[in-house]
């Protein structure tokens, strides 16, 4: 059983690519979303696995589950709706001022 964890757990540190990381769980994904979400569907997986997964061996069954939510997370949505990264919930709450407002 320990042997089993430890492959799996090597076989995630060679994954470096949001398609690797969906190519291995065997999730079928439209590279359009991929490539205009990548950074924001790994993201939203990091942030499942902190949540759910904290303290707990790596399962196969559990970490593939909580992709292939980041994943669809994003599929009829947009990352400036799922505001995963920090520039998005930041730029939310901020106002524009322009600079030729400021002379005058």
């Amino acid at each position: 059983m320990g042997c089993e964890a430890d492959s799996f757990e090597d076989d995630l540190a060679d994954l470096g690519s949001a398609e690797e990381f969906l190519d291995y769980f065997g999730i079928a994904f439209d590279a359009r979303v991929v490539q205009v979400n990548r950074l924001h569907i790994l993201q939203r997986y990091h942030d499942y696995l902190a949540k759910q997964e904290a303290g707990r061996a790596p399962e196969y069954v559990a970490w593939r589950g909580w992709l292939l939510r980041a994943y669809e997370d994003f599929v009829d949505s947009s990352a400036q709706q799922e505001k995963v990264l920090a520039v998005f919930r930041k730029a939310e709450g901020s106002s524009f001022v322009p600079l030729s407002s400021l002379t005058g």
